[in-house]
């Protein structure tokens, strides 16, 4: 078990609190926008991924595909996302941002940038660029033992479904 002076250096428990802290910053700052987090989490996502179907844009968000149709259903009320039939399967739709959603990314990315400079504060812009690419190698390196570990599991399947040679 990690003492308390451990626990405030976990790598882990770090990101987590930066993370949740990055979220409620946003928010304060969201706030007049008028959008949920779930709703410019969608928006935003959305935005680097236009085109995209509704299953893939719910696994890039984490979510239940049902929860993303809901905020999906009230982002299109409200004019803020299009669905448009795909071209080579009528069953699935495409996610699009709409016009009305353009100025709104807009306000999202400066607020963005409040945020990041917020953070940010007290480094200097090497440091700051060095954080970024030191962050950007630690995902890289998650990425790429998350995709070895899936290629394993289908490449044996008697691992993925916990079965030895002996049927334990």
């Amino acid at each position: 078990m990690l003492t308390p002076d451990e626990l405030k250096r976990s790598f882990g428990f770090l990101l987590h609190d930066i993370s949740r802290l990055l979220r409620t910053s946003f928010d304060r700052h969201a706030r007049t926008i008028g959008l949920t987090r779930a709703q410019w989490r969608v928006l935003a996502h959305l935005s680097r991924n236009e085109g995209i179907k509704q299953a893939g844009l719910a696994d890039i968000l984490e979510i239940q595909p049902i929860t993303l149709a809901r905020l999906l259903d009230r982002l299109s009320a409200d004019g803020w996302v299009e669905r448009r039939p795909d071209p080579s399967d009528r069953r699935v739709k495409r996610l699009f941002l709409t016009d009305k959603a353009r100025p709104i990314l807009v306000e999202l990315r400066s607020v963005a940038l409040s945020v990041r400079e917020e953070a940010l504060s007290g480094m200097d812009d090497q440091d700051q660029d060095r954080l970024i690419d030191q962050l950007r190698v630690v995902k890289q390196n998650l990425i790429t033992a998350n995709n070895n570990a899936n290629r394993n599991a289908i490449a044996d399947p008697e691992v993925k479904s916990g079965t030895g040679n002996d049927g334990t």
